[in-house]
């Protein structure tokens, strides 16, 4: 017991000191394209883009979408990808897929991540995501702190925000499994796969 209490407080020593800087406060209200540069998705375009993508027109991921754009508005770019992950107070998080501009092809991107708190469960998902203030494809390749614990959730469909600086991304997420609770995490991007979630 004393030796899973010690890797408990390491594992809680080692992510506080990877997000060490403060978690900015996720402002409220519509993020227009960074400095009017990138056109953004329409509301429209994004509802479309989502049903495609998951294959589904249910009304509960309509919720989840409307619940995004009406508080970050039209995003500049979105994410669409499969993930991995499970959780046993301290979980692990892995991710790919491509990051898409308006008019723009897509770029192949991959992410990873650790988390810890009161989370339990694991689960396959498909992810797709809204990015707000992304000025090109080369900022998103960092960490990204979110609360878990933020998750809004309907009918299946989930969504939470990270942030990094002025940019905002807003992973919904739909897939298989069971994971639930509260947990301190990252999103972390990388132009290639990497095994190390740090």
């Amino acid at each position: 017991m004393l030796r899973i209490d010690r890797l408990l407080v390491c594992s809680w020593v080692l992510l506080l000191a990877a997000v060490a800087v403060p978690l900015p406060a996720l402002a409220s209200g519509s993020s227009a394209a960074p400095g009017g540069s990138q056109p953004a998705y329409s509301d429209d375009e994004v509802v479309k883009a989502a049903n495609d993508f998951f294959k589904n027109g249910a009304a509960d991921l309509g919720k989840v979408l409307g619940k995004v754009l009406k508080e970050k508005g039209q995003p500049v770019a979105i994410i669409r990808g499969e993930e991995a992950g499970g959780a046993i107070g301290v979980g692990l998080r892995y991710g790919h897929g491509d990051l898409i501009y308006k008019g723009g092809a897509g770029r192949k991107i991959y992410w990873q991540g650790p988390s810890i708190g009161f989370d339990v469960g694991g689960n396959a998902v498909k992810v797709f995501a809204l990015v707000y203030d992304l000025p090109t494809a080369e900022r998103l390749f960092r960490r990204f702190p979110g609360i878990e614990g933020s998750l809004y959730f309907v009918g299946g469909f989930g969504v939470n925000y990270v942030q990094g600086d002025k940019t905002v991304i807003a992973p919904v997420r739909f897939g298989v499994g069971w994971r639930q609770g509260i947990a301190i995490s990252y999103m972390h991007f990388s132009p290639t796969k990497r095994i190390n979630p740090f």
